[in-house]
């Protein structure tokens, strides 16, 4: 049953101030000291500053709590090549998300724009703005091309969550099925439904657990990636093996993990009973999986399931990730996101799973309780601890890998984190409130 209709829908987008984002003052304008010292001539203190060491624009700005959601609207999640335009207001949306979840203030770059270098050549020159850039909905192969590019050449950090995000919440679930399967990461045979940017990224993480590249069968839309196909580009040529198979039913058959970022029904009940003992399984098309969670478990009771779905358990939601990711980055004034750092999240990830679920979490999505177990091997994106746990080991990450610019006190930033999402919480909401919106 659909939680809300066409008309609510679009009245929420519409209904007082349009849109879903506003940029608001953090500091006082009400007298004429204030004013000058906002603009003219109090201003240039903070201009002179910067103009002497650049980093102080971290100090004098707002640039260390800014991110920019950069994307063209060529892959719009569940609605394809829609345009910049018409993808603003996912774009609003997910600043939305960094503010409410994770404190972290956005800009929404939208570019009428597909040339990949002319997308480099602008969001560069965005740097002295922003303390990070979002890449958002940007078809692939562009979008590797267009972070690798952006990764090599600017300061700061450069994450594409269609890639990252997804991969950071699976190889969470991954981490705790292994657990619980008592698989082994080295030997777990993998097929992967999809060839585009989350499919790659999610692999290349599952690589960096242990995963043998040679175990990994994956499909696009033209069959099974091997090394006699000549039509593949760079990504997918690193998953090209020497077998081949003839078809997805055929390399399920007593594989231990499916990860589907595909379309919807390409798999079924036959090939989900075909597959080894205690399944894990990630079907995450959007809106509709691969294999629906009631289909997949009825054939395998012992599967260990997770979709995109929030009305179903072990839903595979990036706003775990990626608020918390940036958090951790920014407060360490990281320069990049590196593998450690994105490992970091998906272990934090998996170690909150296994914590006593607050009362207000089971509330919010109507259980009477949430125990780790093969339905519950991800948190719930409602859970206020994950500002802690993920953007705490983020930021040691940082540090550890030597890209992070400041050095913190772990202990102190988690409970500083704590009361920051209290207060910007209790902010949001007030502001909100004020429009007296019906929804």
């Amino acid at each position: 049953m659909a939680l809300f209709t066409k008309e609510e829908a679009l009245n929420y987008h519409s209904t007082g101030r349009k849109g879903k984002i506003e940029v608001v003052p953090v500091k006082p304008c009400v007298t004429q000291k204030h004013l000058s010292m906002a603009y003219s001539p109090g201003v240039a203190q903070a201009c002179l500053a910067i103009a002497e060491d650049e980093s102080k624009s971290y100090e004098y700005t707002a640039r260390g709590n800014l991110v920019a959601v950069v994307s063209n609207g060529t892959a719009v999640l569940g609605l394809g090549n829609i345009g910049a335009a018409a993808g603003k207001p996912v774009m609003e949306g997910k600043g939305v998300l960094f503010k409410v979840f994770a404190d972290v203030d956005v800009f929404d770059i939208n570019l009428n724009v597909t040339d990949p270098d002319k997308i480099i050549e602008i969001v560069k020159a965005m740097e002295p703005t922003f303390g990070g850039i979002n890449l958002e909905d940007i078809k692939a192969p562009e979008c590797f091309y267009i972070e690798e590019r952006l990764k090599a050449e600017m300061g700061i950090p450069v994450f594409h969550d269609d890639q990252h995000g997804t991969a950071i919440v699976t190889a969470a679930g991954m981490i705790n099925a292994l657990e619980i399967t008592g698989k082994k990461a080295e030997n777990l045979r993998v097929v992967v439904s999809g060839a585009g940017a989350s499919a790659i990224a999610c692999t290349n993480l599952y690589k960096s657990m242990g995963v043998d590249p040679e175990n990994i069968a994956m499909f696009d839309s033209r069959g099974h990636i091997n090394k006699s196909r000549t039509d593949l580009n760079a990504s997918k040529q690193a998953y090209a093996t020497n077998r081949e198979y003839s078809s997805l039913a055929e390399a399920m058959k007593g594989a231990d993990c499916f990860l589907g970022l595909s379309a919807k029904g390409v798999v079924s009940k036959d090939m989900v009973k075909s597959m080894g003992e205690s399944p894990i399984i990630f079907a995450c098309a959007n809106p509709d999986p691969e294999i629906t969670y009631n289909d997949a478990k009825e054939a395998r009771p012992d599967a260990i399931m997770g979709t995109g779905r929030s009305d179903f358990p072990n839903q595979v939601n990036n706003v775990l990730g990626f608020p918390f990711i940036f958090r951790g980055a920014l407060d360490a004034g990281a320069t990049a996101i590196n593998e450690e750092m994105k490992l970091a999240a998906a272990r934090a990830l998996a170690d909150l799973a296994k914590e006593p679920v607050p009362d207000y979490v089971c509330k919010a999505f109507g259980v009477d309780s949430l125990t780790f177990g093969i339905d519950y091997i991800i948190p719930k994106a409602l859970d206020l601890r994950l500002i802690e746990y993920v953007s705490v080991a983020v930021a040691r990450a940082a540090m550890e890998t030597g890209v992070a610019r400041k050095t913190l006190n772990l202990d102190d930033y988690g409970k500083q984190l704590r009361q920051r999402i209290a207060d910007s919480t209790a902010r949001v909401s007030a502001f909100v409130g004020s429009y007296n919106l019906d929804i």
